[in-house]
């Protein structure tokens, strides 16, 4: 069976005034193309560390990962971002939307970085199909917070990644708002085959996954 996504032996340490300190510890997990993933935990657990090790956003002190066959390890920086930028979209909790740009602006960007056609229409058609068709022009500061989560999953969903990494997506939402984005985001996931990494501490939003997997105290525990 091929992965989307395998880690092994996975660890991270930082150094603290008490001596080193272990976030992570010999994580291994391998995730087959379409599987959606929850990854639960307590709060300080490892999860959100768990998640930019996985996506290449941080470097391990141990182990391995492979995204879509490729070694992250091997990589530098720019390297690993341009693997983020061919396969992987990103949902945050704290939306992560460039103030200066506009709706639709803000959804372009992914594709103008990748240097693909059509950026404009294909950013429009994206957020039409998110709802937001009547604000294309807006500028984040003029969008509710479940507005521009919208605007968000858009620009995570334009390039058609392989792999969608979501953190938390529904942390600064109300529930009936975060509600609406999760079915949101499960319904462009399925549409899309992708295959989905989430962080939460929503069991009930786990239990929409096809699988969960507990980390506690920085170790995977079931």
């Amino acid at each position: 069976m091929t992965f989307v996504l395998k880690a092994q032996g996975l660890g991270k340490q930082v150094s603290s005034p008490e001596g080193a300190l272990t976030i992570l510890a010999d994580v291994d997990l391998k995730i087959p193309p379409g599987e959606s993933v929850a990854i639960v935990g307590p709060s300080g657990a490892g999860k959100s560390t768990l998640l930019a090790l996985l996506a290449g956003l941080d470097e391990p002190s141990t182990g391995s990962v492979w995204l879509n066959g490729t070694q992250l390890e091997s990589l530098d920086e720019d390297g690993r971002a341009a693997v983020r930028a061919a396969h992987v979209g990103f949902v945050f909790q704290s939306f992560h939307l460039i103030p200066s740009l506009t709706a639709i602006e803000n959804v372009m960007l992914p594709i103008e970085l990748a240097n693909e056609p059509d950026a404009r229409s294909k950013a429009q058609a994206v957020l039409e199909q998110v709802g937001l068709a009547r604000r294309l022009g807006h500028y984040p500061r003029q969008l509710s917070g479940g507005e521009k989560q919208r605007v968000a999953i858009a620009r995570a969903f334009v390039t058609q990644p392989t792999l969608l990494f979501a953190d938390e997506p529904t942390g600064n939402l109300d529930g009936q708002t975060g509600k609406r984005i999760i079915d949101l985001l499960f319904e462009l996931n399925s549409q899309a085959s992708t295959t989905l990494v989430l962080v939460t501490h929503d069991q009930e939003l786990a239990t929409r996954c096809n699988r969960t997997l507990h980390i506690d105290a920085g170790r995977l525990v079931a």
